[in-house]
C-alpha cells in the first residue's frame, strides 16, 4: 500500500527558516539552478511524453516577474529553490509549444507523486494570495511576506498577520462489517456514490466530527473510529483527514437533506461495477479500495 494520497507527500523540503531570510531569498530568486510553477488562472502547465510539470528557470520568465512580491518561494524541489508565480488567465494561454494548462484533478492523475505534490502546492498558495488581497480585519492592503508564505496588513495601526487558510474536513469509510455505507449528492453524475464527508466545526474534535456528520446526513449512529491516512485537497484550502468507523446502528435517513441517497452496499455489489465511484486520485477512493481489500471475494455469497 502506497504511503501517501495523491498531492500529499514531504516531495518539496520547505525550510521554513530560509522564508525570513531575504538575502538568501533574492539571491535564490536569481539562482540559475532556481526552478519556477506558473499558474495560469488556476491552472498549471505539463508537457512531453510521459507528461510531467513543465518548469522554467528565471531567465525564461524574467519578463512576467517583475516584482519580488510577484513569487511565492515554495521551497526545495529535487534540492532546487522553487517558486511559484501567478498569470493572469485572460487571453489565450502562455507557451502553447511546451504544452497544455490543465485543471490540478487532471494533474492528480496524471503527473508523478513529486510533481502533483509540487503543483498542488503552488496553485493553492498562488490562489490564497489572490483571496487575501487586503486585510480581513481592517480593510487596508495586505502585503506578502516570508517568501509569500505570509501577508501582513499594509496599516501600520493594524499590522497583522495573515497565513494561508486550511480548511480541516474529516471524510470516513463506515461499515457493519460485511457492508459500507455510501451516499450521493444530487449534483453528481448518475449512479456515482462516495463516502461521507464534512468540515470540521469550531470547538469539535475529529473523532466528533465523524459522529456528527454520518448521524447528520445519514441517522446512523458509529463507534470505534480509527485515523486512515490524509490528503491535501486544494478545491480551494481543505485538508481531507481520512477515517474508517463502525455502524452501531442500520436504519438509513437523510436527516439534514444534504444527500440525495445513502445506502448499504456490500463488496461483491461494489465489485460488480455498480454504484460508481470517485476519481482514483481521491481518499474516498482509497478509503473504499482499502476496505475492499480487506476481506477475500470468495467470502460473500
Amino acid at each position: 500500500m502506497k504511503n501517501h494520497n495523491v498531492f500529499a507527500g514531504a516531495f518539496v523540503d520547505r525550510i521554513g527558516e530560509r522564508r525570513k531570510d531575504a538575502d538568501w531569498l533574492a539571491a535564490a530568486a536569481r539562482a540559475a539552478d532556481s526552478l519556477y510553477v506558473p499558474v495560469w488562472g488556476d491552472r498549471c502547465i505539463i508537457g512531453g511524453d510521459p507528461l510531467h510539470a513543465i518548469t522554467f528557470d528565471r531567465e525564461d520568465v524574467d519578463a512576467l516577474v517583475t516584482d519580488a512580491d510577484d513569487l511565492v518561494f515554495l521551497g526545495l524541489f529535487r534540492d532546487r529553490p522553487a517558486f511559484a508565480f501567478g498569470l493572469d488567465a485572460g487571453g489565450d494561454a502562455p507557451w502553447p509549444e511546451l504544452g497544455e494548462f490543465h485543471d490540478l484533478r487532471y494533474l492528480g492523475s496524471v503527473l508523478p507523486a513529486d510533481e502533483a505534490n509540487l503543483v498542488a502546492h503552488a496553485r493553492a498558495l498562488i490562489l490564497w494570495h489572490r483571496a487575501q488581497a487586503y486585510c480581513s480585519h481592517c480593510g487596508s492592503s495586505a502585503r506578502p511576506e516570508a517568501g509569500g508564505n505570509s501577508r501582513r496588513c499594509a496599516n501600520a495601526d493594524c499590522d497583522r498577520v495573515f497565513f494561508p487558510r486550511v480548511d480541516p474536513a474529516i471524510i470516513v469509510l463506515v461499515s457493519d462489517g460485511t457492508r459500507c455505507l455510501l451516499g450521493r449528492q444530487a449534483s453528481w453524475p448518475e449512479g456515482r456514490y462516495s463516502t461521507l464527508a464534512g468540515f470540521v466545526e469550531p470547538g469539535e474534535s475529529l473523532e466528533d466530527a465523524v459522529r456528527r456528520e454520518v448521524f447528520e446526513e445519514t441517522n446512523i449512529r458509529v463507534g470505534n473510529i480509527r485515523y486512515h491516512s490524509s490528503q491535501p485537497w486544494p478545491f480551494p484550502s481543505s485538508l481531507m483527514l481520512g477515517f474508517t468507523a463502525d455502524a452501531e446502528s442500520g436504519d438509513i435517513a437523510l436527516n439534514d437533506g444534504e444527500l440525495e441517497d445513502a445506502n448499504w452496499f456490500s463488496r461483491k455489489e461494489i465489485r460488480s461495477g455498480y454504484p460508481a465511484l470517485p476519481f482514483r486520485i481521491s481518499i474516498a477512493r482509497r478509503l473504499i479500495d482499502d476496505w475492499l481489500g480487506e476481506e477475500p471475494a470468495a467470502t460473500e455469497g
